[in-house]
């Protein structure tokens, strides 16, 4: 094995022909691996996890159950099958050191170190790094106790918003409307463990209002390549009520994005934060996501991710018509330089895609329910249906988590795209399912 928190950086020419190992089984995942199995420079693709019905009717599953404790069996697979291209997903693998333990000088992983990966992991470093760095962000205090806690929410006029610090799987963030919410969340994560490990330390900050949207940089260590800009819809119900979810919608391209939004995006974020991990000794590989509140004093950052988004993705890639393989291992090998244009082609027009959640989601989803209308809805033109929370189950697929399925609709401008995803989402049907009916619509994803 590679040595621990160390990269070691496979040759920078491109291969001709990637074998590709997946790492990950949900609706993101699904979507990397369409994008995967059309890119012409994969010769085969294999995927962690088939349990996603999705994912295993395009990718060839590995011999054994995949298990981030033992990660030599994985590298013996890859080492067996010739693996030269590992493409990472989630975040928890890549928190965990996957990259650090499986790259070699002949095999690639897309993705961060472990180092790189606290980016998302610990919200307490990545506050510290943007501090070092003056990038816009939240004012804001990351504590230890719970006394802390209630100290500094007293000393506010106005609650703050209340963070988990480790991952929480896009669900430890509580935007309280009182200070006594705001009590009751910290002590729900502090004391409750309702998060588990995550919310042992939290950061409170103040609560920044305006739209938000979604930016995706690809680095190679010293190139940085900006994507189109995304908005997702975190909130559960219409108009952007009720609880934070992982996201039950997303759009691509943002109307609120153009080019000197992106400019300005890498020159006063991306660019000082890549910089800045640089200085803690962190040669950062993969993707950065960076979650922005566009306020009345300009964009702060939100969060940010080391990976794609979910459901970011499904939109991202619903337009990319270029080589992901290729960008992923050119990524991963610091040789972005590399590329052909054709590699990162994405095609005009826009994608909207819609989650379709269990009932009780995000708290307490229902699983195990039969699913209607998938092939339906898959044979539209148009629109792709993405499997984020399904399994087979006595030949049928049913729901194994809350956000169940993403149906994905691609047209030529946004309201055909939005009113694509709608209509391919109206032909599936399971028992308590539950979607917006706005996402893509003019109330945007606008927070109070």
């Amino acid at each position: 094995m590679a040595s621990q928190g160390f990269q070691t950086p496979p040759k920078n020419r491109i291969p001709d022909a990637l074998r590709v190992l997946l790492v990950g089984g949900g609706g993101r995942e699904h979507a990397l691996a369409i994008a995967l199995k059309k890119s012409k420079s994969v010769k085969a693709l294999y995927t962690t996890h088939p349990s996603n019905p999705g994912i295993k009717a395009i990718a060839q599953p590995i011999d054994h159950d995949f298990d981030m404790g033992n990660l030599q069996r994985v590298e013996s697979f890859c080492d067996r099958e010739k693996i030269n291209l590992i493409v990472v997903g989630p975040e928890v693998p890549l928190e965990q050191g996957i990259v650090d333990a499986l790259s070699t000088s002949e095999r690639a992983v897309f993705g961060p170190t472990k180092a790189g990966a606290q980016i998302e992991a610990d919200k307490g470093f990545a506050k510290q790094l943007m501090r070092s760095a003056s990038i816009p962000t939240a004012e804001g205090r990351v504590v230890t106790t719970l006394q802390e806690a209630q100290s500094y929410i007293g000393s506010r006029e106005e609650p703050p918003v209340v963070k988990a610090v480790g991952l929480a799987a896009g669900k430890g963030v509580i935007v309280p409307t009182t200070k006594d919410e705001a009590l009751e969340a910290a002590r729900s994560m502090m004391l409750d463990k309702r998060f588990g490990s995550a919310g042992t330390s939290l950061v409170l900050e103040e609560r920044m209002k305006g739209p938000e949207v979604s930016v995706f940089a690809l680095v190679d260590g010293h190139t940085i390549l900006t994507l189109d800009v995304c908005e997702d819809y975190k909130r559960l119900h219409d108009d952007d009520e009720g609880p934070n979810t992982g996201g039950m919608g997303a759009i691509c391209p943002s109307p609120r994005a153009d080019a000197k939004f992106v400019e300005r995006i890498e020159r006063d974020i991306i660019v000082p934060t890549v910089d800045a991990m640089r200085r803690e000794g962190i040669t950062y590989r993969g993707v950065l996501y960076a979650g922005l509140m566009l306020t009345h004093a300009g964009p702060k950052v939100v969060e940010f991710n080391c990976r794609f988004g979910d459901p970011e993705a499904q939109v991202l890639l619903q337009r990319f018509t270029g080589d992901l393989a290729r960008v992923c291992y050119a990524c991963a090998a610091g040789g972005m330089a590399n590329l052909e244009a054709k590699d990162l082609n994405f095609r005009d027009g826009a994608s909207c895609t819609v989650v379709l959640a269990s009932e009780g989601y995000p708290e307490k989803p229902i699983t195990g329910v039969p699913i209607e209308g998938i092939d339906d809805a898959d044979a539209m033109a148009g629109v792709t249906v993405h499997h984020a929370g399904t399994a087979r189950k006595d030949g049928r697929i049913v729901t194994a988590g809350g956000r169940v399925l993403c149906v994905t609709g691609y047209a030529d401008n946004a309201e055909q795209a939005r009113l694509l995803a709608y209509e391919g989402a109206s032909k599936i049907s399971f028992a308590g399912m539950h979607w917006r009916t706005d996402i893509g619509g003019a109330t945007g994803s606008a927070v109070d």
